[in-house]
């Protein structure tokens, strides 16, 4: 009897000694979780500032004519196409892997681009100087930057989303002055599609108002 009497202690001493649990309550980690928004608005967000970024840097290559780093831009299996006005035209709109742009890109070479509005005189000039005349004809590092967005509305149809409906667009828009009613607006478009993780230009619009 004494000796279960004497376990009955030894084991009522243990306990008492063993440590008392943490009663603190757990590190609330709330600050790291997004107190508004979605998963999806996060992925947005995220999604428009590679396209602003992309977007500034193959402006600042178009103004300084570094068209070497431009062209890594181009979508390296489906390349670029150049529309002179909104109206995509792909049977008649000119389209450039990204070898051949490169391999014309500094030849005097000259390409039938389209018609120009107004006249129906056709342009034809060489890659670079369409870049440098028609894509880049206004300083578009003052331009406003949209995504997915149209700002630049005249009065010639806009297919874009109908041509590219699964791509991302941004437009770089620099609005009219008062002395022509706002009509002397342009807008220079970058059309994106994703490609193994990364966004590539698959074309190049510009966009301004049409008789």
């Amino acid at each position: 009897m004494k000796k279960l009497i004497y376990t009955m202690l030894i084991t009522l001493l243990a306990s008492c000694t063993k440590e008392k649990p943490n009663s603190q309550p757990a590190q609330n980690n709330s600050a790291d979780v997004p107190v508004t928004g979605s998963l999806k608005s996060v992925r947005e967000q995220t999604k428009e500032n590679i396209l602003k970024n992309l977007n500034s840097e193959i402006i600042s290559y178009l103004k300084s004519n570094d068209y070497t780093r431009f062209s890594q831009f181009i979508h390296p299996h489906k390349g670029i196409r150049f529309s002179m006005y909104a109206y995509v035209q792909p049977e008649k709109d000119k389209h450039f892997s990204r070898e051949d742009f490169n391999r014309y890109i500094s030849m005097p070479t000259k390409f039938t681009w389209g018609e120009k509005d107004g006249t129906g005189d056709l342009l034809v000039v060489s890659l670079q100087n369409y870049l440098q005349q028609w894509v880049f004809k206004r300083d578009f590092t003052q331009a406003q930057f949209y995504l997915n967005e149209f700002k630049g509305k005249g009065n010639s149809l806009n297919n874009l989303l109908k041509i590219y409906p699964n791509a991302d667009f941004t437009e770089n828009y620099i609005p009219g002055s008062e002395k022509y009613s706002g009509m002397d607006w342009n807008s220079l478009r970058f059309v994106f599609e994703e490609f193994q993780g990364k966004y590539y230009l698959v074309a190049l619009i510009n966009d301004e108002w049409t008789v």
